[in-house]
């Protein structure tokens, strides 16, 4: 079996102090480096994903022009090139194998609909590797957590939730994220680390 970790938007504006900061960011993302810290050898790629969104426009509806719903639209958040877009500074890259950008003119939630540096797919990324099971991590359990689990789901990965390496909004859809994926097939796991 050959892994990856998905390393999930643990970025500034997400953790607390952000412009859609949850309560735990900051401590997903130390989590996450003490885990790849006693763990990234077992992993045959590691990939953190971005949002990266334009400084102009709406980015496709995806920020409100007026008051937001916090469904489909939201405040600014992860301009590209802006700190609020850059990884918490408790999250040590070091082992990040590809960096995926998401977002970029339009909405996005899944790390699967970003693209690699070089401009690839993460799902392209996984079949060049041989990857047949990934750990996913990061933030917000109950959206882009949840989105890039159940895509990976769909790309017929075995998927394990690090439940103690995640961070929602708010408990009730974080819980109702993490018994969706579980109903999909994913395997709710602690990193051990």
């Amino acid at each position: 079996m050959s892994r990856a970790l998905l390393i999930v938007d643990v970025q500034n504006d997400f953790t607390e102090g952000g412009a859609l900061g949850v309560a735990g960011g900051h401590a997903v993302a130390a989590g996450v480096t003490r885990h790849l810290a006693a763990h990234a050898g077992e992993y045959a790629l590691v990939v953190a994903s971005r949002d990266w969104h334009n400084a102009d426009g709406d980015n496709g509806g995806h920020f409100a022009a007026g008051e937001p719903d916090f469904v489909d639209t939201w405040p600014v958040h992860c301009v590209a090139e802006t700190s609020g877009a850059g990884y918490d500074p408790a999250f040590d890259t070091a082992s990040v194998t590809h960096h995926v950008k998401k977002g970029q003119g339009r909405p996005a939630y899944s790390l699967f609909e970003g693209v690699t540096d070089d401009g690839g797919t993460v799902a392209e990324l996984l079949a060049e590797h041989g990857i047949d099971s990934v750990d996913v991590v990061g933030i917000a359990t109950d959206h882009c957590v949840r989105a890039s689990a159940l895509d990976a789901v769909g790309h017929g990965q075995h998927v394990r939730i690090l439940t103690d390496l995640v961070a929602g909004v708010a408990a009730v859809p974080s819980e109702a994220a993490l018994a969706e994926l579980a109903h999909a097939g994913a395997e709710l796991a602690t990193s051990g680390a």
